[in-house]
């Protein structure tokens, strides 16, 4: 398959915003756990923590993995540009595989993040209900 040099550019926007997206989930988390109360910790907060361990790991991991794409589609503007077609229809192959990876690992950590919330419900509805019993 010819692939032109405009083919590898159109990824540029997708992958900027989703870097952008990532960032974002990065900042939010981080000023989740920076309100953490080490001397209030329990089981839901404990629980909380380790949750968002696994989403920060996550998304160290899909950034890179974005950063990659961004850099192999780069890489094969620059091959096609060259004139060597064949490997930069191949580089752009990779990129498109690490782009999949990243969006994998978001899908990931957004599944995560609805079982914290759910943890999180739990801990209100637990709470609501011993305030019912005890009325």
């Amino acid at each position: 398959m010819i692939i032109t040099l405009t083919t590898p550019a159109m990824l540029f926007p997708a992958v900027s915003l989703l870097l952008l997206a990532y960032t974002n989930r990065f900042v939010t988390l981080a000023s989740i756990i920076r309100t953490f109360d080490p001397k209030l910790e329990d089981e839901n907060i404990t629980e909380q923590i380790t949750n968002l361990r696994k989403r920060i790991y996550l998304i160290r991991r899909m950034q890179e993995a974005g950063v990659v794409s961004f850099f192999l589609c780069v890489l094969s503007m620059m091959a096609i540009y060259l004139e060597y077609q064949q490997i930069g229809s191949y580089i752009f192959g990779a990129s498109l595989i690490c782009l999949m990876y990243s969006l994998y690992l978001s899908v990931r950590e957004i599944t995560i993040s609805c079982d914290a919330l759910e943890l999180h419900l739990q801990y209100f509805s637990t709470n609501f209900k011993q305030r019912n019993n005890k009325k």
